[in-house]
């Protein structure tokens, strides 16, 4: 279980995430966080493009299951429904029980699956210790609070370390 906090790839949204890139990786089940990667955590319905993306994914055959570490599951519950997808709620991210719950539930392996999310203490972790591809996005709302800032500058340099990765592999 390596304890890496280098993302494999980042994003500036999510929608950058196309079935093209995720089929070409051989990825069937893509795991999501959702305060931040998918919505602002204010947000409590999902909004049309985000209806869109995940619409194009299922079209393409990638399952999306929200995997999240909310205490309430309350909102998680009402945007998945609305979505039309599973959630894993209580992931306890970074560990990895979570993820590997979600892979179990889904029916598919480490080969098949990457993580999306916007936060390299719990997502990227979590997914560099369970084996899988962590693809990293910017919150989307920003970061807000002191805290939220705090991490996000603390992120910088491995988020560089990523960029760099991906300009040697082009």
């Amino acid at each position: 279980m390596p304890l890496s906090l280098i993302p494999s790839r980042l994003f500036a949204r999510y929608q950058e995430v196309t079935p093209e890139l995720l089929r070409g990786a051989g990825v069937t089940l893509l795991l999501s966080d959702l305060d931040f990667t998918l919505a602002p955590k204010s947000v409590r319905r999902p909004d049309p493009a985000l209806r869109a993306w995940i619409a194009e994914l299922k079209a393409a055959g990638i399952q999306v299951m929200i995997v999240s570490n909310n205490r309430s599951g309350a909102r998680v519950t009402e945007f998945c429904a609305d979505l039309g997808i599973p959630y894993q709620g209580h992931a306890g991210k970074p560990s990895t029980r979570g993820l590997e719950a979600a892979m179990a539930r889904a029916g598919t392996d480490r080969a098949h699956t990457a993580m999306l999310g916007d936060k390299l203490l719990t997502d990227v972790l979590a997914a560099n210790r369970a084996g899988v591809p962590a693809l990293m996005v910017e919150p989307l709302g920003g970061a807000v609070t002191l805290w939220q800032k705090v991490l996000h500058a603390l992120q910088a340099p491995f988020k560089a370390v990523c960029r760099r990765r991906e300009r040697k592999r082009k």
